[in-house]
């Protein structure tokens, strides 16, 4: 049956540019004020929504996992109202993708990418809530709400002394770790999605909070004890988002394991190389885009295939995986974490298992 849904998710995927480009003429023949509306550019931004909507659908369909597309759609619901593109905009974009696909896909792939968009579909009615990131329960709810407060009001310097201020009375670098920088990112993305900051103050903060990890570094590099266990981790697809990672290996680093950061956007052939020439423990594997987890698949899999490295345990972590707690297995890894604690937890128990 798995096969089945690859088969049906990479035939979409293929087809993704000429039905997106088929949405696009079709919504401006039914919505002809959109031209008025959105301008020249329109058109060209219509057909590059499009063709996100058609591969976060291929990839659910591909990986067996409605809950993905439900939840892209969710998230875009409140993304694109900040643009304003309404619920009945999306729709119709969605009701024409309907139609694209019944004309261009053959049966029985058709009916499973169907029976998918309708689920997304269902979720474009109704209303949805972000709720914020930063609540009263969690541990150092009042530092984390200033410390963004200072990165937003653009007081890097202010932040920074604010930080190296709670370490030096006494909290731990690893809950600056999960409970500021962690928890902040996470609400800064999701007031980016509601339109209250540019992408230009959310690269801001995140460069802010990067150079604050990097002055933590001396308080803690010496200290570490090496033990014997070797971390690798590396991002999957041309992704941006690489704070986690860099958080994550830090973790491991505290914790005693010698680690090597790889960034994003290594190719398989590269990161094989690398593995045979410097062995490891434990290989973690970031992804942040749902169109990139396939990506995370085919990597594992040629892994698999390379008799020197069946030692190694592979651990996965990034939204996608967040959304669907059982999408770890479906690509083939060892296990999951939804952050850096929870991966030293993980990490300890596979290693164990050797």
């Amino acid at each position: 049956m798995f096969a089945d849904q690859q088969n049906a998710g990479e035939r979409l995927k293929a087809l993704a540019e000429q039905l997106a480009e088929e949405v696009t003429l079709r919504q401006y023949e039914r919505q002809p004020e959109l031209r008025q509306r959105f301008g020249p550019s329109g058109v060209a931004r219509t057909k590059q929504d499009s063709l996100y909507h058609f591969r976060y659908l291929a990839q659910s369909v591909a990986l067996d996992s409605p809950l993905l597309f439900i939840n892209y759609i969710i998230w875009l619901k409140v993304l694109l109202a900040q643009y304003k593109i309404t619920a009945e905009d999306l729709q119709i974009n969605l009701d024409l993708m309907k139609e694209a696909i019944s004309s261009q896909v053959e049966t029985p792939e058709k009916e499973l990418i169907l029976s998918y968009l309708d689920m997304g579909l269902h979720h474009t009615r109704g209303e949805e809530s972000l709720p914020t990131f930063l609540q009263p329960e969690k541990p150092y709810y009042r530092e984390a709400e200033e410390y963004l407060k200072l990165l937003l009001a653009g007081e890097r310097r202010k932040a920074s002394e604010f930080v190296l201020g709670l370490h030096e009375d006494g909290v731990p670098i690893r809950d600056l770790y999960l409970h500021l920088f962690q928890n902040s990112q996470y609400e800064i993305g999701r007031l980016w999605q509601l339109g209250r900051i540019t992408v230009a103050q959310e690269h801001y903060c995140t460069a802010c909070t990067q150079s604050i990890i990097s002055q933590l570094y001396p308080r803690w590099i010496q200290a570490a004890q090496k033990g014997g266990k070797t971390l690798v981790a590396v991002g999957v697809g041309e992704e941006l988002h690489e704070i986690g990672l860099r958080m994550l290996a830090d973790f491991f680093e505290m914790e005693g394991w010698n680690t090597c950061y790889l960034g994003s956007n290594m190719p398989a052939e590269g990161l094989i190389r690398y593995l045979k020439e410097q062995p490891a423990d434990l290989l973690a594997v970031s992804v942040t885009m749902t169109y990139h987890v396939s990506e995370v698949r085919r990597l594992i899999a040629s892994i698999r295939t390379h008799a020197g490295l069946d030692r190694i345990k592979i651990l996965v972590g990034g939204m996608p995986f967040n959304i669907d707690r059982t999408l770890w297995e479906k690509v083939g890894a060892d296990g999951y974490a939804p952050d850096a604690k929870g991966a030293l937890e993980v990490a300890s128990q596979l290693i164990s298992q050797n």
